[in-house]
């Protein structure tokens, strides 16, 4: 991978990072407090769902910072990239439950239209796609990683 798009990956992952901490620093409390008028169960729920859901998308960019690393040192085809990859895949799958249980909250009652309602569940949909991509991607990894070994082996 070019060292330029390392640099511009990794500063994106920075920004993202930084903005997400200023959303559970900020927003996230702002968001209780705008949620004032809706039961305590709910309201307390959505916000830890969001708050959880920042937690899985920062989960997912540190492991991604992590395997830029390895890019780096040329290492990513061995097994430490394995345990990344887990991760993330586990922070997507945890997104996409997260989602579930958010349209599951909003579900009840006529405050949220049935459209947004679906709109939530088909998100949880494509993120639990999305996890399983990852896992396509991390049985792809196993191949060069193994051949690498092997050929350790020999040399």
């Amino acid at each position: 991978m070019h060292a330029h798009t390392v640099t511009a990956t990794r500063i994106i992952l920075a920004l993202g990072l930084a903005g997400s901490l200023f959303v559970q620093a900020v927003l996230v409390p702002l968001l209780y407090l705008d949620l004032e008028g809706a039961p305590a169960p709910v309201r307390l729920q959505v916000v830890t769902i969001i708050a959880l859901g920042i937690v899985a998308i920062q989960v997912v960019m540190v492991c991604t910072w992590r395997l830029l690393t390895l890019v780096g040192r040329d290492e990513v085809f061995s097994p430490l990239s394995f345990r990344y990859v887990d991760v993330i895949s586990a922070a997507v799958a945890t997104g996409a439950l997260l989602l579930f249980w958010l349209g599951a909250v909003a579900a009840p009652g006529d405050e949220v239209a049935p459209g947004m309602v679906l709109l939530i569940g088909g998100a949880g949909g494509l993120a639990l796609g999305a996890a399983l991509v990852v896992r396509v991607m991390r049985a792809l990894l196993r191949q060069p990683v193994e051949m690498r070994a092997e050929l350790a082996e020999v040399i």
